[in-house]
């Protein structure tokens, strides 16, 4: 399951996501904005963030206008690691090195095509591991210390 969430700004792209992952096969659980009338990104973003921390969604994607806003809330998550893409290699090493859960599109900065692009390789790319482990553990470390 991948749960989406947007803003306003943001909402035009989730849905054209949302379709694109069921074309692909993939369920998804949407957190809203439900249309363009304006919305607090932060509370998208916590609703969502917290389905992933709970296992109860694989992943997410967070999608406002310029996808740092989302980063930013979906940061103060223990566990959820956000990488806010504009491309198909960031979203590729954001998954191979970093982990990441949680895709941050900026729906300003790409257009349809390139997020479908961007959705496909992140969620299609695996996390290598090993020496990529050693250093999430050291975020993981952090994390505890900072996040109490």
């Amino acid at each position: 399951m991948i749960a989406i969430g947007a803003d306003h700004g943001g909402f035009e792209l989730k849905e054209e996501i949302r379709k694109f992952l069921e074309k692909e096969g993939l369920d998804n659980k949407d957190f809203g904005a439900y249309s363009t009338d304006r919305v607090d990104y932060p509370n998208i973003a916590k609703k969502l963030c917290k389905e992933v921390q709970e296992g109860k969604c694989e992943k997410g994607i967070l999608i406002c206008r310029s996808g740092y806003g989302m980063a930013m809330v979906a940061n103060k998550f223990k566990g959820i690691r956000s990488a806010p893409c504009f491309c198909t290699r960031a979203a590729q090493f954001s998954r191979m090195h970093n982990n990441s859960n949680v895709l941050s599109l900026g729906a300003d900065y790409i257009t349809t095509e390139e997020a479908f692009k961007i959705v496909k390789v992140w969620l299609e790319t695996d996390f290598e591991g090993g020496r990529h482990q050693e250093r999430l553990d050291l975020v993981t470390e952090i994390e505890n210390e900072n996040m109490k």
